[in-house]
């Protein structure tokens, strides 16, 4: 079987880098009922959660804001990369630790080496617990109404 030849129209020119365009890595994080999707793009260690500044966001809290740095903190990248994230669902605790493995997903695209670091630490391990379901002759998961003798 005879391959054609590429002709000029099929040959691959190089790109210049005006047209190729910037690779953000991307992560995704759940924790409980929230979702994170994020971003992180060469700046200086800032934090953006749904257009929103990542402190007045997360309500100052220094727990929270820890949580969402955490495994650039691992690497030592606090000040190279800024964080957009864009989430919902679940409450505040659970939307910081979503971000954070999230951050931790996209720092292990954006680098293979940074796998290692980040899973010695447990960054990139996914938090299993969510709530349990009501179930029905009870009045929440697992509480009932008070026995009766009589």
């Amino acid at each position: 079987m005879i391959l054609p030849t590429p002709s000029s129209s099929f040959e691959a020119s190089p790109a210049s880098p005006s047209t190729q365009k910037q690779v953000k890595p991307l992560g995704t994080g759940r924790r409980k009922c929230a979702v994170a999707r994020v971003q992180l793009i060469k700046g200086k260690g800032r934090v953006l959660i749904n257009g929103i500044g990542g402190g007045f966001y997360l309500q100052e809290n220094p727990s929270y804001l820890q949580a969402v740095k955490a495994p650039l903190f691992a690497l030592a990248k606090e000040d190279r990369h800024d964080i957009v994230a864009r989430v919902q669902g679940g409450g505040l605790s659970a939307q910081a630790q979503a971000i954070s493995l999230g951050v931790a997903r996209a720092l292990c695209k954006l680098q293979i080496d940074n796998r290692r670091p980040l899973k010695r630490q447990g960054l990139l391990r996914r938090d299993p617990r969510v709530k349990e379901r009501k179930k029905y002759g009870l009045k929440k998961a697992r509480k009932s109404s008070q026995f009766s003798k009589r």
